[in-house]
């Protein structure tokens, strides 16, 4: 069973067939689709995100080797802003998208945030792997800001073309660690605001 997931903005809801209709739109779009693998269509079919939840995801999660979660703001819990998604097994364990107008607000930081804490600690894995093409800076930018590090190069097919393409990676180890230095300094920061 795929849980529902909160941060201090989003619901990150279990990826049901009904989202299709709203996905749609959101995801057929260039700039959304240019740096995913070349499994991706393009030009979009009209009912692409049906046909790939059918086949695909759907099947998938009830195999129990993904989670997907539709992005939603909690301050507007109707409206899916994007998708995040877990894969086991496989040599890249997470994907996303982020429909443009919520773009560059660190939203998907916060969605990643959660989904690395069920990746360590619901799910128990050692480490987690992800791909992307060096040319998506805005993906690159979240995977820095959680401490990934990147292990090897190589090249791929996108959607636009092959691109060179850096592989990442984040152990148990490195997040456990992180986390606590994140939850120290929190710490810390309220006793000096508790101090004046």
């Amino acid at each position: 069973m795929t849980p529902t997931l909160t941060t201090s903005r989003l619901f990150l809801t279990p990826l049901q067939l009904a989202d299709a209709e709203q996905v749609q739109p959101l995801f057929a779009q260039w700039e959304i689709v240019r740096h995913l693998n070349d499994r991706v269509p393009w030009p979009f079919p009209p009912d692409g995100v049906r046909t790939f939840y059918l086949e695909s995801a759907l099947p998938a999660i009830g195999r129990g080797e993904q989670f997907h979660w539709m992005l939603r703001l909690k301050d507007h819990p109707e409206q899916i802003i994007g998708s995040i998604c877990l894969v086991l097994p496989g040599p890249v364990h997470r994907g996303f998208w982020l429909g443009l107008p919520w773009q560059r607000q660190g939203l998907m930081t916060d969605a990643v945030q959660a989904v690395n804490r069920f990746w360590f600690e619901d799910l128990k894995q050692p480490v987690l792997h992800t791909k992307k093409a060096i040319a998506n800076q805005a993906s690159r930018a979240v995977s820095l800001r959680e401490g990934m590090r990147v292990v090897s190069q190589s090249e791929d097919a996108y959607v636009s073309g092959h691109l060179p393409e850096e592989h990442w990676e984040l152990t148990a180890e490195e997040w456990r660690a992180r986390n606590l230095d994140s939850q120290k300094a929190s710490h810390d920061q309220s006793l000096r605001h508790l101090m004046k």
